[in-house]
């Protein structure tokens, strides 16, 4: 008589199996578009210092993620913050304000896009930042799409500190945080005081568009 194999137990197999294609595609799921974070809450540790001309330099990407930042520069239209430059124009003075482009440049060799407002902080020289959160000025963002070396503005303004009797502190460094990004980059403060004081921060930030400012 033939010998019977004994029955395998393939249930157990493939629960593990089916586990373990649910936890890859967890892994794999992207988040999605969200609201820039508060700079607050933005870990300033991996900032690197800027260079002697003033130009800031964006926050280190871990060497664990640095892969997956590559292939996500390939395949996402949206600018990375390691693909940005960010500076601050030329003061033009209104009406008892002050108001400053802030300017995201692309450094990246390809096109990618911008929307809504950036996250923006003054921080002191130990990184301690200076009043609240500006607040941001009612508008309706529109996609501003950035070829490599064209550049995107958001106007930052707040009143004159002499006229509006506001307390003040002279921030050594303006973090700006893309839309839809966690990093950082900095750029020098170099325009004096700023208001700190009070609930409400007295300080603006409007939508990117297309340019360097007015």
């Amino acid at each position: 008589m033939a010998k019977t194999s004994p029955p395998v137990h393939r249930a157990p197999l493939l629960a593990a199996a089916v586990a373990g294609l649910g936890l890859l595609t967890a892994c794999g799921t992207d988040g999605g578009t969200v609201d820039a974070p508060r700079p607050s809450q933005v870990d300033r540790a991996t900032h690197t210092d800027s260079g002697t001309d003033g130009t800031p330099a964006s926050r280190s990407v871990p060497s664990d993620s640095a892969g997956s930042a590559s292939a996500s520069a390939r395949t996402d239209g949206r600018c990375h913050t390691s693909e940005l430059r960010a500076s601050v124009g030329r003061l033009d003075p209104g009406a008892g304000q002050r108001n400053f482009p802030v300017v995201l440049t692309n450094t990246s060799d390809r096109t990618c896009t911008l929307y809504g407002y950036p996250g923006a902080a003054f921080v002191d020289a130990s990184g301690r930042q200076l009043g609240p959160d500006p607040r941001r000025a009612p508008a309706s963002p529109e996609t501003v799409t950035l070829p490599p070396g064209r550049s995107a503005w958001a106007g930052l303004s707040f009143a004159s500190p002499e006229i509006s009797g506001a307390r003040t502190a002279t921030p050594a460094t303006l973090l700006v945080t893309p839309p839809d990004e966690r990093d950082s980059l900095e750029v020098p403060w170099t325009a004096g005081a700023v208001p700190v004081g009070g609930d409400e921060s007295s300080v603006s930030v409007t939508v990117l568009e297309a340019g360097t400012g007015p």
